[in-house]
């Protein structure tokens, strides 16, 4: 028998009706075979990163139990991704859906295309805000309490817009 590992995920979107994206990601996330949604946050408003002129993402944080591994996880996501209609025209270009594997138990680890924790993770208000909300204790691993983090993003915009 497979062990059951937790894991925490980011999802984002900015087009195409994200927040409307983001709901159907949840449901999609739930019908995925090896995994199980413990929970997720309320749905958050932000400014965009890197490429600013954009729309503001929609974002949310999954509590989710897993038999997969890293690498597996990384590929269910990725294919949903594809499935949703993503397409990687540059780096932080708009996107219908962005998948993100923050957290796996407590390891920190390099696999091809994945490092865990989420290397910018700490440096996210859209991440820690939802992450803190579902895990108010979560602790990054390598880095501390996720909560030190969000107070030194203190200047990004971030802003519940839906409760979950």
């Amino acid at each position: 028998m497979n062990s059951v590992h937790a894991a925490y995920i980011g999802l984002g979107s900015n087009l195409d009706d994200p927040e409307a994206q983001i709901r159907r990601a949840i449901a999609a996330l739930r019908g995925l075979r090896d995994l199980v949604v413990k929970q997720t946050s309320s749905i958050y408003l932000s400014a965009p990163v890197g490429h600013r002129h954009q729309p503001d993402f929609v974002n949310a944080v999954a509590e989710l139990q897993t038999t997969l591994t890293p690498p597996a996880l990384l590929d269910a996501l990725l294919a949903m991704e594809t499935r949703f209609g993503r397409e990687r025209s540059f780096r932080d270009a708009p996107r219908i859906l962005d998948l993100d594997l923050l957290l796996y138990d407590d390891i920190q680890a390099q696999y091809p295309g994945l490092s865990l924790p989420h290397p910018r993770m700490h440096e996210r208000a859209f991440v820690l805000a939802p992450l803190l909300e579902i895990d108010p204790e979560c602790v990054i691993p390598g880095r501390g309490p996720a909560s030190q983090w969000l107070t030194r993003c203190a200047g990004q915009r971030v802003q519940r817009i839906v409760p979950r």
